[in-house]
């Protein structure tokens, strides 16, 4: 789903509202996500999931085509844990 696709399901379900404003409303929220992880703090959406930043090692690893021995520094990754209630109607949905 596209950013303007979720603007438009919203403005869809909240009559009297510009779409405008929902999209600054969206950008506002999807910011204060953005810089919170920046700081290193954890996000929780409940009913939806949490999002995490987290730091992977550094590590040693051999480039295929030349076979040389090159060297990876450690770096921040972003974790996504689903809630109880999104994973099991996602489950729901596939049976």
């Amino acid at each position: 789903m596209l950013k303007r696709e979720l603007v438009n399901k919203v403005s869809a379900q909240l009559d009297g509202y510009y779409k405008k404003d929902i999209a600054h409303a969206v950008d506002l929220i999807l910011e204060e996500i953005s810089r919170a992880l920046i700081q290193g703090r954890r996000v929780e959406i409940r009913g939806f999931g949490s999002f995490s930043v987290r730091t992977r090692k550094p590590r040693t690893t051999k480039n295929p085509k030349t076979g040389k021995i090159m060297n990876i520094p450690a770096r921040k990754t972003l974790h996504f844990t689903m809630s109880k209630s999104l994973k099991e109607a996602l489950i729901d949905k596939d049976q």
